[in-house]
């Protein structure tokens, strides 16, 4: 098992572009795919962590590997939303949830320059967490914006109103709150912690 984690971080890296690939054909099959990988990242995820921390696997390759793949794959499909529904995902709520995970990324290559690190807050896994529910959520009510019927309509009716408007402002405001905690974390002498 000690493999498993990195082995599950790298397949979610792999797996990114083709699901970007896929969701910007904007196609109903194309955009269905895009969805199933993303909840298949998604689990990744969560399992990788999990067991890392069942299995208290330690490894810097891992602890660089597992923020640097969410990020690909959150920051990826925030953007390629932004291109196909910009009324829904903004440009400048990517900018600031991209310039969110620059400053943390900052703060932890400068604790390792000390040989120091940063521990991973709990409140940034829920960040994680809230930012992949969000995304399936616009993922999956893109899908069904596309099929025929009254599903469609409803989905179509949805997506167009302020409700994933707002949410989007809630994950962007949460995203930013779990930033501003590292500013203020203390820098740690053991730089190995568990994979997640």
């Amino acid at each position: 098992m000690r493999h498993v984690p990195n082995v599950l971080t790298i397949t979610r890296i792999l797996l990114t572009p083709v699901l970007l690939v896929l969701l910007m054909a904007d196609t109903l099959i194309g955009q269905a795919w895009a969805f199933v990988l993303f909840v298949i990242a998604a689990i990744s995820d969560y399992l990788d962590g999990k067991i890392a921390r069942s299995y208290k696997v330690r490894s810097r390759l891992g602890q660089f590997l597992d923020p640097f793949a969410d990020k690909v794959l959150v920051l990826g499909t925030f953007a390629a939303l932004a291109y196909l529904v910009p009324s829904v995902i903004p440009w400048w709520t990517v900018v600031l949830i991209a310039l969110r995970d620059l400053m943390v990324t900052y703060l932890r290559t400068r604790a390792e320059a000390r040989g120091k690190s940063i521990r991973t807050l709990g409140i940034a896994r829920a960040k994680t967490l809230v930012q992949l529910i969000f995304l399936i959520a616009i993922l999956l009510l893109l899908v069904l914006a596309k099929m025929p019927g009254e599903l469609g309509r409803l989905a179509s009716l949805l997506l167009e109103s302020p409700v994933p408007f707002m949410l989007l402002l809630g994950v962007v405001v949460f995203t930013l709150i779990t930033g501003a905690a590292y500013l203020f974390q203390k820098e740690y002498s053991s730089p190995a912690q568990p994979n997640g």
